[in-house]
């Protein structure tokens, strides 16, 4: 019998002020649930417009556990649509990215597209004649996912009709995605060097989670991280003084706790929220030449400052999305099963930025971010330690205590100390939100 399908208020008494039942990281009926809920009330990514440049481009992708493809329409326009065929339901493209000319071609049994999903044609379509196919669902082609906003070419869909607009669900916090976008001396990015994918046996909340825990960088990568602060300090002594880029990356993971207190996190509404106030461990590398005569020639150097002097650390756009500003990253955490996450790591090149910029992004996703990575296998190893640790039943919940303010759930933005776990719980009570806002019988309201 099921314990949560239908059951809003069963879901939402997973989560507390303070904790979070083991649950919602271990059961499958609660991914499954998350899967038909949750990514279908929110507003998920689904890719960036320099994946598609021509007329014809194309990605596939997910949201939540649905396929989906991304593709340039004639017109110039970027559309989103179910990656399914309307006849027996075959995937139309299986391929990562592609060229589909000016339509797709089923593998089955050739119906074809346009781009922009509209049914093109039907061998032997007199086979249909007087049955009334004009009229069923086949015969408007591949579905358009109806809500898609393109916010700066970056791409957002969300597949239920009900929930928050693109603008109330994001809010301030599209201030991050403005600021890594004005890095560039021409506000443009492209995706660039690729992606690095790298699967983890956990549940994908505990890597969101993890972007804006302050308190274990320290701890866990005291054996990579620390290593390698332990190196350069030879090589100082050693008489070396030009710092390499990969010990300004790596270094500042090794931060004493009170360098993590005084950055600062902010929390939004609907779980958005980011480490990286007043300063974060992106603040100290070194100037690029030319970088800001660059930027000060598109924006005056008043408006270069600001834009440079924010270096936010890790951004978390609920549900599934981080991104580093001053780095140009972006962390996708695709959702495959309780215990299985894959993570995509996207980084972009600022167009009209001296390509070192591209460089330094290139190098850290390789040393933190890749299955290579020296400093991505400590996180993992928490994770599924974590992941093989909740199935025991001697206690249920999962504290997320630190520094809690009985007040804060009505305050939809908020700054605190760096190591609070406010925005673990912010990123909860949305979960529990949008968890339940289509379920039958839930309550609508907020």
């Amino acid at each position: 019998m099921s314990r949560y399908r239908d059951n809003p208020e069963a879901i939402r008494n997973l989560v507390r002020e303070t904790q979070v039942h083991r649950d919602v990281y271990v059961d499958p009926e609660i991914f499954a649930l998350e899967m038909e809920h949750l990514f279908a009330n929110t507003w998920v990514h689904v890719g960036h417009a320099s994946q598609v440049p021509n007329p014809g481009d194309y990605i596939t992708t997910t949201v939540g556990a649905e396929p989906v493809i991304m593709v340039r329409h004639a017109d110039g326009t970027v559309k989103v649509l179910y990656n399914r065929c309307p006849h027996k339901g075959t995937k139309i493209a299986i391929d990562g990215c592609g060229n589909t000319g000016k339509f797709f071609r089923c593998p089955y049994h050739a119906w074809s597209f346009r781009t922009d999903g509209s049914l093109l044609a039907i061998p032997l379509k007199k086979g249909y004649e007087n049955t009334g196919f004009e009229d069923s669902e086949a015969a408007r082609g591949l579905t358009p996912v109806r809500h898609v906003v393109n916010y700066r070419d970056f791409v957002f869909a969300r597949l239920n009709d009900g929930g928050p607009t693109f603008e109330d669900y994001f809010g301030e916090s599209l201030s991050s995605l403005d600021n890594m976008i004005d890095r560039s001396p021409v506000g443009k990015l492209e995706v660039a060097g690729g992606v690095l994918r790298y699967m983890h046996c956990c549940n994908w909340k505990m890597l969101v989670e993890n972007q804006t825990d302050t308190c274990h960088p320290m701890v866990a990568h005291e054996s990579s991280a620390g290593t390698a602060v332990a190196i350069w300090k030879q090589a100082e002594a050693a008489g070396i003084t030009q710092k390499p880029m990969a010990v300004e990356i790596i270094a500042p993971f090794m931060s004493p706790y009170e360098a993590f207190e005084n950055m600062g996190i902010r929390v939004w509404d609907n779980g958005h929220g980011h480490t990286g106030v007043h300063h974060s461990i992106h603040s100290n590398y070194s100037a690029i030449p030319g970088y800001f005569e660059a930027m000060t020639g598109a924006y005056g150097e008043e408006r270069a400052k600001a834009i440079l002097d924010e270096a936010r650390h890790n951004t978390v756009y609920f549900p599934n999305v981080m991104i580093k500003g001053p780095i140009q990253l972006m962390r996708i955490f695709r959702p495959l099963a309780a215990d299985r996450t894959l993570v995509e790591s996207y980084t972009y090149r600022l167009v009209g930025a001296p390509d070192v910029l591209l460089e330094r992004t290139l190098m850290y996703n390789r040393l933190i971010n890749a299955p290579t990575s020296i400093v991505g296998h400590d996180d993992l190893e928490m994770y599924e330690r974590a992941q093989e640790g909740l199935m025991a039943r001697g206690n249920d919940w999962v504290n997320i205590q630190r520094l809690y303010d009985p007040h804060e759930a009505d305050q939809p933005t908020a700054v605190s100390n760096g190591t609070t776990e406010w925005q673990m719980r912010n990123q909860f009570r949305a979960w529990a939100k949008y968890m339940t806002m289509s379920m039958e019988g839930a309550d609508h309201a907020g």
